[in-house]
């Protein structure tokens, strides 16, 4: 199973200028825990950078900052971690590990965002994949009485 079989196609981004508070209220608007902060540099919208709902607990909150006083740009992390529409999901798993993140922007051939790929999205995957297996298990044993009896 690849990533563009199981990531989320609309994906939420917001411009690095915009301010915390925009950014925490977008995220409640859209239900969504990541807003990616995207590049045009070739026409493709290029991840930049992501900002997360923790990213505004742990920096801005916890900290005591008033989120007026803080654009997107100044807390979003840039080295962004992302996968492609081909990637299997053993290998973004592996990314998700090495990086210690959960979530991973899409990427098309070119960079351009195309999805969202979430440690959700991969639990249901691997849920889906170990039930058939359970079947094929029972299956197996079906067939097996079947011809012994």
């Amino acid at each position: 199973m690849h990533a563009a079989e199981i990531c989320t196609r609309h994906v939420v981004y917001i411009d690095r200028k915009a301010s915390i508070r925009e950014a925490a209220q977008s995220m409640r608007g859209h239900h969504v825990g990541a807003l990616v902060i995207t590049d045009q540099p070739n026409g493709e919208r290029v991840p930049a950078g992501i900002i997360t709902d923790r990213d505004i607990a742990i920096a801005v909150v916890a900290a005591g900052i008033q989120p007026e006083n803080l654009t997107v740009e100044d807390v979003m992390n840039r080295n962004v971690a992302t996968c492609t529409e081909s990637e299997d999901l053993f290998d973004i798993i592996t990314t998700m590990l090495a990086r210690s993140v959960r979530r991973l922007p899409v990427v098309n051939d070119k960079g351009g965002l195309v999805g969202m790929v979430s440690a959700d999205d991969l639990y249901g995957a691997l849920s889906t994949h170990l039930r058939m297996l359970s079947q094929a298990l029972a299956r197996e044993q079906v067939r097996e009485m079947e011809v012994r009896a």
